[in-house]
């Protein structure tokens, strides 16, 4: 008997800092929780900027350092662009912000089926990852990501905080 894995995809502009961020806190604490075999997590881009033929750039280094901290590695991951193909493989697709989302559906065509959805709307504090990009405060948008991580698996195994 196949099991089914619930498949999430994670979703930011250039799939370097909080998209790979977002991908690595989910699978620690789905690996903390004994849950490794009930998930499928990825991350990618709705950008090509990091991305120079069919190979991606790494994890930005500063987005690589903030979760080194908290004991997380993300080692081998390289930037990847979102597919129209995935919307049928994946059953969640969550962005990180309003912008990500615009891009989403013009790649994918839309959201018939309703998956796509941002991070943040799994907290108390519904709206955008700032993109630390630009900031350069990874120790906030590790924050919000982890918070946003801990909502999205408690929505998907239907504990209540």
């Amino acid at each position: 008997m196949k099991i089914l894995k619930t498949k999430i995809l994670f979703i930011c502009h250039g799939n370097i800092c909080r998209s790979p961020m977002a991908e690595f806190i989910f699978k620690d604490l789905i690996k903390k929780k004994g849950l490794t075999d009930k998930f499928c997590v990825a991350s990618c881009a709705t950008s090509t900027e990091e991305i120079w033929g069919n190979v991606g750039n790494p994890v930005y280094p500063p987005a690589r350092d903030e979760l080194r901290k908290h004991g997380i590695s993300c080692e081998g991951k390289c930037a990847v662009q979102l597919k129209k193909s995935d919307y049928g493989e994946y059953d969640y697709l969550i962005a990180m912000d309003s912008n990500n989302i615009r891009n989403m559906k013009r790649i994918l065509g839309g959201d018939p089926e309703g998956k796509v959805s941002k991070l943040m709307d799994y907290t108390d504090r519904p709206g955008d990852v700032a993109d630390p990009w630009y900031s350069d405060r990874f120790d906030v948008a590790y924050r919000d990501i982890y918070d946003g991580c801990v909502g999205l698996l408690k929505h998907l195994i239907g504990e209540n905080s």
